[in-house]
């Protein structure tokens, strides 16, 4: 494949604050290294307290002066749109800098995160003008509406394994309903959030709306969600951090929207199309390296066709291309670092001493001594219980679990602190509809994975957070809802 390199492009390494790059205040850095290999990119600013403070007065100033607010809806929408078009003619550079940033393959941010990227800028750019109240009929001789406002300053977290998109998904509704932004992407994967700062620089969206801090969750992270300026946190990541984040967002009584882990059933009866199950489970948890917090980790399989999932889950792991990142061929790039492949093998570890077995990988790759490679694995149980089945490990091991009855997989399937999504196969409509309204789940997917698009809602249940990201819902996460009383006497 024919692609760009890292030393072929220029690409921002500041700190991105009232539309300006610059270095932090104590010029402290951190590296930004490529998974695949282990070896140093770059280093970025490691921005403090003073830094936080910096692009939260930035982008106070703006909320305060009303200048993004205040534009002429159809210019935001302008503005939005000449950001899309640019994050498109920079597709490839993004594509390289989210591949060097995580090790997935390069195929697959081309072909997936850069596109949804997009499709979110578009879909969002498209709501400025259509944002509205509405009148309400109340006793008495009043005239009562509503208006939506934005919240003003809000700050977004995002995680490492799917950078850009995970902005995007925030960064665009943001935007589009008034808000002024400061982001602070994962410190493993901050390159293509400081290349997007570029692109809004590029498209002239005004100094301050949107910001960019990069830094560790103990101390910029921190920082952001203590500021006293800041009016709201989005996050996404761990329910561990989004309780925290909860915790010290209680003391200025700052509105949280969470999106967190997950420990999805993907549930296959015996009358599913089996190859296509099979498929989309290969998809649910292998894709991305299982770096996905909808990744369908807990398989649960009919008796009767158990072993023939089995077999076919097995050969298709097998088949599975591990490899350098820029390989056309490899469809499985490295884990985002050597501290994250040792929580994955711990968790094959503890489950092999919980019961359960190996069927496929549980290993690192001999062929991929350098980087940080680990095996697509399967592992069989019978006890929905065991750690593998209740925590999230956020990497390529699918748990295979049998069940005879709908009511018992229901059961099982619920069985959890989680409730991001869950998927079913089978050729039953009436069982497909009635399965999926009694899962505990904020996605459910009949016969298809992994779907995705910039006007469906997503979000979880119970510990997987509150708060539906994409769709029309997520502008309530970013407005303020304001009645107003207006006196006809």
């Amino acid at each position: 494949m024919n692609v760009l390199r890292i030393e072929d492009i220029s690409f921002p390494k500041q700190l991105f604050i009232d539309g300006g790059f610059v270095d932090s205040a104590g010029g402290e850095t951190f590296p930004v290294v490529y998974p695949a290999t282990g070896e140093e990119i770059c280093r970025v600013p490691w921005a403090r307290q003073g830094d936080v403070d910096r692009a939260v007065r930035a982008a106070r100033r703006v909320v305060d002066e009303g200048r993004w607010a205040g534009m002429n809806p159809h210019d935001r929408e302008r503005l939005l749109h000449r950001v899309a078009d640019l994050i498109e003619a920079h597709a490839d550079t993004l594509a390289l800098l989210e591949t060097y940033d995580t090790g997935k393959p390069i195929r697959d941010a081309q072909a997936v995160d850069i596109p949804l990227t997009i499709q979110c800028f578009r879909y969002y750019a498209g709501w400025p003008s259509k944002l509205k109240g509405e009148t309400i009929p109340v006793r008495g001789r009043f005239l009562t509406y509503t208006m939506r406002e934005p919240v003003g300053v809000v700050g977004q977290i995002v995680p490492w394994n799917f950078p850009l998109y995970m902005a995007a998904i925030k960064v665009a509704p943001a935007l589009a309903t008034g808000n002024a932004v400061v982001l602070k992407p994962a410190e493993e994967t901050p390159l293509s959030a400081l290349y997007l700062a570029q692109l809004m620089a590029e498209a002239g969206v005004p100094e301050g709306v949107f910001n960019v801090v990069t830094g560790d969750g103990e101390t910029t992270g921190a920082a952001l969600v203590a500021h006293p300026g800041v009016d709201k946190i989005a996050f996404t990541g761990s329910t561990a951090v989004g309780q925290q984040i909860m915790r010290q967002a209680a003391t200025h009584i700052k509105r949280v929207s969470l999106e967190l882990g997950g420990k999805s059933p993907h549930i296959v009866f015996s009358d599913a199309d089996l190859p296509a199950a099979v498929k989309g489970i290969v998809s649910g948890i292998f894709y991305n390296q299982g770096e996905v917090c909808l990744a369908g980790s807990r398989i649960f399989v009919q008796k009767p066709v158990y072993e023939e999932v089995l077999e076919q889950l097995s050969t298709a792991a097998r088949k599975v291309t591990i490899g350098d990142p820029f390989d056309s061929g490899t469809t499985f790039g490295a884990l985002i670092s050597e501290e994250h492949r040792q929580r994955v093998q711990h968790y094959v570890g503890v489950g092999i001493r919980e019961g359960a077995r190996v069927i496929e990988g549980g290993r690192i790759p001999e062929k991929h001594s350098k980087g940080y490679f680990y095996e697509p694995t399967v592992l069989v149980g019978e006890d929905n219980q065991m750690t593998v089945a209740q925590e999230e490990i956020f990497g390529p091991v699918a748990l295979v679990l049998p069940f005879e009855t709908t009511e018992e997989v229901i059961r099982s399937a619920n069985a959890t602190k989680y409730g991001l999504a869950a998927g079913l196969w089978t050729q039953n409509v009436s069982r497909a509809h009635n399965v999926a309204k009694a899962l505990k789940a904020g996605t459910v997917w009949i016969n298809a994975y992994n779907l995705l698009d910039a006007a469906a809602p997503f979000g979880g249940y119970k510990m997987s957070g509150f708060g539906r990201e994409l769709g029309e819902e997520a502008l309530d996460l970013y407005t303020e809802l304001k009645t107003v009383w207006t006196s006809l006497r």
